[in-house]
């Protein structure tokens, strides 16, 4: 767990906002936390929600129904659908700053749609389009009826506590592809600068800005300091919308560091061991919903795609402490916690006379103190217990796939890429069939090796030979060719050491992965006791977890926020790095300054981020904390405690991003 205190994070700062604005933009007492503060009937105000498309992701990756409820909110409906007349009820509006969307607004004031209307844009509404609201709602003759207009600056989507995403798909191949007009690239940095003004607002702090230079991140670092300065100038305070106590740095102290993505593309294809990663790699973790799709066969043969949803709440306890972990301690910690509740519910159920906490009756009114304790604890028990099983089942489900398609052998192959042997492996991998199709795993790992070692070209040769022949597109692979050939950073300078000790692999993995597998699924159906031997099987995929070390991105945002720590070949690419000051209004604001040390920053990857580079940051950030002994508490100096934020235009996986530079190809 960080050292950080949850009250500083990206998403319970957006939680916050989302919450004052539902109690019609008064302020509250929250203390910054993410679960939510009780308030009482007597203070809400009961009213509508209505959302577009935008905002409805928004809302919906931190908030549920019932925090909705909590906040007064009886209803919520899309403004693009009909809805029903509710005269004598006021209404909120949280929708994108679009003409069409203002229109709809003005339509439903001159309807009498609501008794009272208390408009926010997710974004700021432009001068143009405030005019034309201002005028048509003065001929509405009803312009009483609007009693707030804001701009909530909230337009961006977070999913972790330091993970926010701008849901822009294909930005990647926009910014790349020769056919993309300069319209086209104006309006991307338009949408990116804004959505990043959001995030660097809600984080209430005028940052430092750094960018690589000679991309899309230079120019969005330039829109954006531009952005900022205005917005010093005009307010001459953080944010218009933040509480005061949403600033916890001063001026300063919180850098923005901008890149694209090409400084570093291995990590868009590797295989990751951690737990949340490999979920969204070999699944689906879309706006906190875990998607499987499974294959199967129906008594005629035919096949069928099968598609299970499981939604990780925002009290999942065991997402929380697991999510950032390899995954094997994760499989060996749901051991655990199903250990805990086994007892837990066997100590509260023996003092009842019921012999399971399923028979529990919630109507016994029995006049037993443990009877009526036994009730009042039956709620949370039943929520550990479906989270257990849940995880146990997404787990289970992990092992199964890792069996039928030899992803550990992948994994090893690129966490020993300096090793002698790695070659050979990696052709007898290529040449080896799985007991499922494996092809797009072994593109993956072959591009990582082309971009991270110098091949000899007769295995390069054989390699792509073998790829050929597999059913597979490998268009992505002439496009990372020409990408190498003209890139001037080699993306080993900005990797530590690499780990050249190889794990020796497993004997009779299959054997192991299958007998993983069921003792899970048996735990899922009931049983509470394990059998033995299962910690011994975790133990033996413990074996392939790596030495910790950083990824690029990582040591880039090293060299930065902490200079003295850095490598030198970090340190000589950063210092390179353009730089703007926004809060300095008059004079040279770009002057290159000295290495400084910051506490606080964000880093958002223009053309598509994932899952590994946020877990790593945040294991940096840890590390640094606990070996500095600091927390939350600790702010300004060298010794304070560190927290990176981490954005980008949008969470793709490995496939989604092959499909991006495949479509370069063409």
């Amino acid at each position: 767990m960080s050292l950080i205190s949850s009250a500083q994070s990206l998403r319970s700062r957006q939680i916050s906002n989302l919450k004052k604005m539902l109690h019609l933009n008064t302020e509250i007492e929250t203390g910054l936390v993410e679960s939510t503060t009780q308030t009482t009937e007597s203070d809400l105000i009961w009213k509508v929600l209505i959302l577009d498309k935008k905002s409805t992701s928004i809302v919906s990756s931190v908030l549920r129904v019932n925090d909705l409820l909590e906040y007064g909110i009886t209803m919520h409906a899309m403004i693009d659908k009909r809805r029903a007349q509710l005269e004598d009820v006021p209404v909120i509006y949280f929708v994108e700053p679009t003409p069409e969307n203002v229109a709809t607004i003005i339509k439903d004031i001159e309807n009498d749609q609501y008794y009272q209307f208390y408009i926010n844009f997710t974004s700021s509404l432009s001068r143009s389009l405030l005019e034309e609201f201002a005028k048509k709602v003065a001929l509405t003759g009803k312009s009483d009826r609007i009693k707030q207009v804001f701009d909530q600056y909230l337009d961006f989507i977070v999913t972790e506590p330091n993970l926010f995403s701008l849901e822009l798909k294909d930005t990647y191949y926009q910014f790349n592809s020769p056919s993309s007009t300069e319209a086209l690239i104006n309006e991307k940095i338009d949408q990116i600068s804004n959505g990043i003004f959001s995030s660097v607002l809600t984080m209430g702090s005028i940052p430092i800005i750094r960018a690589n230079k000679g991309g899309p991140a230079e120019l969005i670092a330039q829109r954006l300091d531009a952005k900022l300065r205005d917005h010093v100038i005009n307010t001459r305070k953080l944010s218009t919308h933040a509480t005061d106590i949403h600033s916890s740095l001063s001026n300063g102290n919180f850098v923005l560091i901008l890149l694209d993505r090409n400084v570093n593309l291995t990590s868009m294809f590797s295989h990751s061991w951690i737990y949340q990663c490999m979920v969204n790699d070999v699944f689906k973790l879309e706006r906190n919903t875990i998607k499987i799709e499974k294959v199967i066969k129906d008594s005629n043969g035919n096949e069928k795609i099968e598609m299970k949803k499981f939604d990780i709440e925002p009290k999942d306890f065991f997402w929380e402490q697991n999510a950032a972990l390899p995954f094997p301690n994760a499989v060996e910690n749901v051991e655990s916690e199903l250990n805990s509740y086994t007892e837990d519910a066997k100590q509260i159920t023996a003092k009842t006379g019921y012999s399971s906490i399923q028979e529990i009756d919630l109507k016994d009114d029995t006049d037993t103190q443990h009877i009526q304790d036994a009730i009042k604890l039956l709620p949370e028990l039943t929520f550990r217990k479906n989270i257990i099983d849940l995880h146990m089942t997404v787990l289970s489900d992990l092992i199964k796939e890792l069996d039928s398609k030899n992803l550990d052998s992948f994994f090893e192959i690129e966490q020993n890429l300096n090793d002698p042997k790695i070659q050979k492996q990696f052709l007898e991998l290529l040449s080896s069939n799985a007991k499922e199709n494996n092809s797009l795993d072994k593109l993956r790992t072959y591009i990582i090796l082309y971009l991270s070692c110098d091949l000899p070209k007769s295995f390069c040769d054989t390699c792509e030979s073998q790829l050929s022949k597999l059913d597979i597109d490998l268009s992505a692979l002439q496009y990372i060719k020409k990408v190498k050939e003209f890139t001037k950073l080699s993306e080993m300078q900005l990797s530590t050491s690499s780990n050249t000790n190889s794990n020796s692999h497993i004997q009779n993995k299959g054997a192991l992965f299958s007998n993983l597998s069921s003792k899970l699924i048996n735990l899922t159906d009931g049983s509470s006791k394990l059998s033995e031997g299962f910690g011994s099987l975790v133990s033996g995929i413990k074996n392939l977890l790596p030495e910790k070390s950083n990824l690029p991105v990582t040591n880039i945002v090293e060299s930065i926020m902490n200079p003295n720590q850095a490598n030198a070949n970090s340190l000589k690419l950063t210092d390179d790095y353009v730089y703007y000051d926004p809060s300095i209004t008059r004079g040279a604001h770009s002057k290159q300054p000295k290495r400084k040390t910051y506490s606080e920053g964000m880093v958002f990857i223009v053309g598509g981020g994932n899952y590994a580079e946020y877990s790593n940051l945040q294991d940096w950030c840890n590390e640094w904390n606990i070996k500095q002994g600091v927390n939350s508490g600790s702010v300004g100096g060298s010794s304070a405690a560190k927290m990176v934020c981490y954005g980008s235009t949008d969470i793709i996986t490995a496939k989604d991003f092959i499909e991006e530079c495949g479509k370069l190809a063409l």
